[in-house]
């Protein structure tokens, strides 16, 4: 088998439409451009000025593969995003923003408290600077063993509840205490029980059953390969099962519970007094929302998996976001039914819907998908009224977080780079590349807070990558950003917005 080797002088002249033809995605653009022409089955290497053959993803012989020149193409562009980081090379998200315009601006009075405080966070998003955390245990086998697949914050971000991969198979659990995560030092405490489960965790949540954050509901389905149907499980964890975690809960031995059930996708638990101590499980064309304390079980059947869910505060109304791309919401008063005629709201989506999150005036629901897209609907209009771009997903389901207080939404993409945009207008304001290249069992997961570890704890988004945990500082104290103290929390939607 002969390689074809074909040399280019790069002094000979190329009108501009042969330069144009050049792929973006080949080898020649991996960290610069080059002019040469694209030829098919062929890339151009601009260091040693010539072509090669490409060959097709399965043969080994040659390791010279688009797959492989796209896989160098995203290192490549990670590499120098973090060499920017490490010597602070970071932009303003809008032309011209900076500390001095906004402080001078608001001393002339034009710009209201509402404004002030939301350019003051995207500032601060800017000066976020990556730290290592040192996570300390008492046991000293449990730090640095599995790695981070998935981290939730209790409701004062306390607390982290976590879930890794084992070495063999399925998923251990583990509570990571954020109260030694202060401005000097960054360590924090992990305790870790024996509860071991061999199941594939697809979705956690804290659930209030005896008291706030008094236990963690997930649901999971067996790690039984080859196995079309196999057998799922939600599961009710106390937080008092991991030594130390809350030492002032006390839960009752009897309510670590594990109901059986089908392949579950996702999970969430009802705050609304109207349905006390219930939770909702999504399963494969149905949803099951089952009472803690009674047992008692509603279900209501649906077309599609539902992959996402979440409760409603106010009244208790379930929102569920299915692999057809459809969004709608149970009123779990009622009793179940069969067809759409209990679905109350119902929006749609071109692809999965992987996350839902409803904001806390619960006149609009932001809900990501498998095609990238992250919208926002107004509930009332039933419309989509902002779309926030740059998120990258495939076929992952993952978890989209929004801060309304901060005005924030930040979302980790399949390709590992964290994104956070502007809740109000949908601009991009950073992107954080992954310590770790970008793998599928490296994907991050995030927590971001202005009170990590209480409320007098510190602001700034936690990273679970891997082993290892990072804190991207939001300090009000950085001298690049002005301070929002006295500050009225800017209001972050109002009853008008273009359409998308």
């Amino acid at each position: 088998q002969c390689n074809i080797i074909v040399r280019y002088e790069q002094g000979e002249p190329w009108n501009s439409l042969n330069a144009g033809t050049s792929n973006s995605r080949s080898s020649s653009n991996i960290c610069h451009s080059s002019p040469v022409p694209e030829l098919p089955g062929f890339y151009y290497d601009p260091e040693k000025n010539r072509y090669f053959r490409l060959l097709p993803g399965h043969n080994n012989y040659n390791p010279l593969t688009k797959e492989s020149l796209q896989n160098k193409e995203m290192e490549c562009k990670r590499l120098k995003l973090l060499e920017e980081e490490e010597k602070q090379k970071k932009k303003t998200s809008r032309a011209g923003l900076n500390s001095s315009l906004v402080l001078h601006k608001r001393q002339l009075g034009l710009l209201s408290s509402t404004n002030y405080c939301r350019l003051v966070h995207e500032l601060k998003v800017n000066c976020m600077k990556r730290r290592k955390v040192e996570i300390q245990s008492p046991d000293s086998s449990v730090t640095g063993t599995n790695n981070f697949k998935l981290i939730v914050a209790d409701t004062a971000c306390e607390r982290i509840f976590t879930v890794n991969d084992v070495e063999h198979g399925g998923c251990k659990y583990g509570i990571i205490n954020l109260s030694g995560l202060g401005k000097d030092s960054l360590t924090v405490e992990m305790y870790d029980n024996l509860y071991f489960t061999n199941r594939k965790v697809n979705s956690v949540c804290w659930a209030s059953l005896t008291h706030q954050d008094s236990h963690v509901l997930s649901s999971s389905k067996l790690c039984l390969m080859g196995i079309a149907e196999t057998p799922g499980c939600a599961s009710l964890l106390p937080a008092s099962l991991f030594s130390n975690s809350n030492p002032g809960s006390r839960d009752q031995p009897g309510m670590l519970c594990s109901f059986k059930i089908s392949t579950a996708w996702s999970c969430a638990w009802c705050l609304n007094p109207q349905a006390d101590n219930c939770f909702s499980t999504g399963l494969i064309r149905r949803v099951l929302v089952t009472n803690a304390m009674t047992g008692h079980r509603q279900t209501f059947g649906t077309s599609s998996d539902v992959l996402a869910q979440q409760f409603a505060t106010q009244t208790p109304v379930l929102y569920n976001g299915c692999r057809s791309g459809e969004v709608f919401s149970i009123d779990i008063r009622q009793r179940s039914r069969r067809g759409h005629s209990w679905k109350a709201v119902r929006l749609f989506h071109d692809s999965a819907v992987t996350s839902v999150h409803l904001l806390q005036a619960e006149y609009y629901l932001m809900a990501a998908d498998m095609s990238g897209k992250i919208k926002l609907w107004d509930l009332r209009a039933m419309k989509c009224v902002k779309q926030y771009e740059g998120h990258h997903n495939e076929y992952a389901t993952l978890p989209l977080h929004v801060n309304e207080e901060e005005g924030l939404v930040t979302a980790v993409g399949q390709d590992c780079y964290t994104r956070i945009w502007s809740l109000q207008d949908a601009h991009l304001l950073r992107t954080i590349p992954s310590p770790y290249p970008s793998s599928r069992d490296s994907i991050p997961s995030v927590v971001f807070s202005s009170r990590l570890g209480g409320s007098r704890g510190v602001p700034g988004l936690l990273m679970a990558v891997k082993q290892d945990l990072y804190h991207f500082s939001y300090n009000s104290d950085n001298p690049c950003c002005p301070q929002t103290r006295d500050m009225d929390p800017p209001a972050l939607l109002g009853d008008s917005g273009e359409s998308c």
